[in-house]
């Protein structure tokens, strides 16, 4: 793990948690394409209002990263990547995105938490993912929905 601030917070959270100990290094990064969304992001996950994040499976197969896994943990940093908190992968499904409902999005607490602004949000962010491939977002791709608990903060 190269970066200091998520190498201190892993390193402490393993201290009151030995038995992740021989668990694989977390991931450590922020989630959105801009600063303004990054930042946000980490403040309602370190809140405990943001439960979940929406990957497009499009755009993880086209950077050849794996699925999140149940138990997988991600160290969450802000923009400028200082670490804001751990969080643990609780569930992972695969969905297309007209089939994503409004308990999802209120999971996701994006703007006004409603269905009407997670659609908008995601359909912005999946066309600016997929335009560096050539593709567009379409209804009927496949959005993986990770549901996760904030460990450390």
């Amino acid at each position: 793990m190269e970066n200091a601030s998520a190498r201190n917070m892993w390193g402490n959270y393993l201290k009151n948690h030995l038995e992740d100990v021989f668990h694989e290094t977390p991931k450590t990064m922020y989630f959105g394409d801009n600063e303004q969304d990054a930042n946000e992001n980490a403040r309602l996950i370190k809140s405990g209002a943001k439960k979940a994040i929406s990957h497009s499976l499009l755009g993880l197969q086209n950077r050849n990263e794996p699925l999140p896994k149940i138990g997988d943990y991600v160290v969450v940093t802000n923009w400028s990547g200082e670490a804001q908190c751990i969080v643990a992968t609780t569930a992972v499904s695969l969905k297309p995105y007209f089939s994503i409902d409004s308990t999802y999005a209120q999971l996701e607490a994006n703007g006004d938490t409603s269905l009407e602004s997670w659609k908008k949000y995601h359909w912005d962010f999946f066309t600016r993912e997929l335009q560096e491939f050539k593709r567009e977002p379409r209804e009927s791709m496949i959005v993986i929905c990770q549901h996760f608990k904030v460990v450390n903060s």
